[in-house]
């Protein structure tokens, strides 16, 4: 079907009484064999009354067009068109030449007027995904404001979660950054920035190139603890980071087994930074203290794809134990990273220069250190560098928004290192 292999990269050396184990996970499929799961691909594009400013609600139309009219035959497609209410202006069908012409003309019928719900937008999308054929099920959604207060979000990101994949796209400069972090951290997709209305296009392109790109619909991964065990967190760390932990499922029944949704794959690696605690031990004992195995559902039974264990050993050798693996440093920098970013942003919004540049200025070093070359060149647009050496930093005196959101909604773009 696939080839799929896992790798772990830790220091498995704790010092007596030490009870933190963490590894890095790496996640391979070099190769996928047979034919790949369909495709069903939903546009949700933000039709609310700021959309009406500029060229927004006619680049997005535009955008969701050219979409359409590359779809292969073969993928099955929605559009939902989403105010303060939820607007299906094309169902779930296959993308047949009728099909096509029936949404383009439903495209062009689409007014910018009302608020912004996204939650409405979402529940809509689930019903067209769960009326749809078994596969991949994959949307891109666009606003281009900040959500209304009283809407449930939460509530429903938490019933979509497993249901599709979301892709979330930020257009113009009064979004929040957060709130689609959210969106996409919830139901496993990526989020950017589209400030110049113009290139919607060719982001909902690529987009799309990024679906057909993936072939197995859904892989999980199972972990096992032993008792007393306990999961502190399962983050994706790489090609960005998203915080997995709180998707976990769990059997009631088998508590000690745990399972995490990590949505379709194509060709592709993806590293996970996995922390444990366990029960502290006794110099020589050893243990498995997680074992990790990779599934997929295939003809409607699990098929294992892969398996890798994380192993713990107690030593008095201070060398052996205060030693951190390479693998587990970088990314636990490339955290620091992000949240360093983000907090530099707010306080610059905020109007706290000291603690933005002090933000910034650490975001800078590490950025530097990690050879993050984007993140780096994204900082330079804000801060001016004194001593690269240091990390010191001068805020611009004059910063461009939109250089500011995109270093803030890619703050959590990682750089993987050679194992």
């Amino acid at each position: 079907m696939s080839d799929f292999s896992a790798q772990v990269f830790q220091n498995p050396y704790l010092p007596e009484n030490g009870e933190h184990v963490n590894a890095v996970l790496t996640i391979q499929c070099s190769a996928v064999q047979n034919r790949p799961d369909p495709l069903t691909l939903g546009a949700i594009i933000d039709c609310s009354g700021s959309m009406g400013e500029g060229r927004r609600i006619q680049q997005a139309k535009k955008a969701v067009a050219a979409l359409i009219e590359v779809l292969p035959e073969a993928a099955h497609f929605f559009v939902i068109a989403g105010n303060h209410e939820a607007q299906l202006v094309v169902p779930s069908g296959p993308a047949t030449a009728q099909n096509k012409v029936m949404a383009l003309s439903g495209l062009q019928a689409i007014n910018a007027t009302g608020g912004t719900a996204v939650s409405q937008w979402l529940h809509a999308a689930r019903a067209q995904f769960r009326s749809s054929r078994p596969g991949i099920h994959r949307a891109v959604l666009l606003t281009d404001g900040k959500n209304d207060n009283s809407d449930p979000l939460d509530q429903v990101l938490a019933e979509c979660a497993g249901q599709f994949q979301v892709d979330a796209r930020g257009v113009g400069l009064d979004w929040q950054p957060d709130q689609l972090r959210k969106i996409a951290e919830k139901l496993l997709g990526s989020v950017d920035i589209v400030a110049d209305p113009d290139h919607l296009q060719a982001d909902f392109l690529g987009i799309l190139k990024s679906a057909l790109g993936k072939a197995i619909a859904e892989v999980k991964i199972r972990l096992w603890t032993p008792q007393g065990a306990k999961v502190e967190f399962l983050k994706l760390v790489s090609p960005e980071i998203s915080d997995i932990t709180p998707l976990a499922r769990t059997d009631p029944a088998q508590p000690q087994i745990q399972e995490y949704p990590t949505g379709a794959w194509g060709k592709e690696t993806r590293d996970y930074h996995l922390c444990l605690r366990v029960k502290p031990g006794k110099v020589g004992q050893r243990m498995l203290a997680g074992r990790v195995t990779v599934l997929t559902v295939l003809n409607g039974q699990e098929a294992k794809l892969a398996e890798a264990q994380v192993l713990a050993e107690w030593t008095d050798d201070e060398a052996r134990s205060t030693l951190i693996n390479n693998q587990v440093a970088h990314y636990t920098g490339q955290a620091q990273l992000a949240q360093s970013i983000q907090e530099g942003i707010q306080a610059q919004r905020n109007g706290d220069v000291d603690l933005a540049t002090t933000k910034l200025g650490l975001a800078y070093k590490l950025a530097q250190d990690s050879g993050n070359e984007e993140t780096t060149r994204l900082l330079k647009k804000v801060v001016d560098v004194i001593d690269p050496e240091r990390g010191t930093v001068r805020l611009k005196s004059s910063i461009d928004h939109a250089d500011a959101m995109t270093l803030d909604t890619r703050s959590t773009r990682t750089r993987r290192i050679e194992k």
